[in-house]
């Protein structure tokens, strides 16, 4: 297996690993997110727009863990920065 062959087989599978345990973890926490918001405004009907607001701001913060994953695996596919240095290093 070539060197170029390797760095390409390890991005693709680096890429879906990050993918991977990024969105199971945002996915689990928006979720619990969103349980304990309707299990407070179940408790307390007069405070619903504070806890709405505090849940989507909360929920932005949490999904901006997927986002930085996707970013990375998008780094890891198409900007890999090893692709120039071994086509560099084989080039002579």
């Amino acid at each position: 297996m070539t060197d170029i062959a390797l760095i390409g087989m390890a991005s693709v599978l680096g890429a879906g690993f990050c993918m991977a345990v990024g969105s199971i973890g945002s996915a689990i926490g928006e979720g619990m997110a969103a349980a304990a918001a309707l299990r407070s405004i179940a408790q307390q009907p007069d405070h619903t727009a504070t806890i709405t607001r505090t849940l989507f701001v909360s929920i932005a913060m949490i999904e901006s863990t997927a986002i930085y994953a996707f970013v990375i695996s998008m780094i890891l596919l198409f900007a890999n920065p090893f692709w120039n240095y071994v086509i560099a290093q084989g080039a002579g």
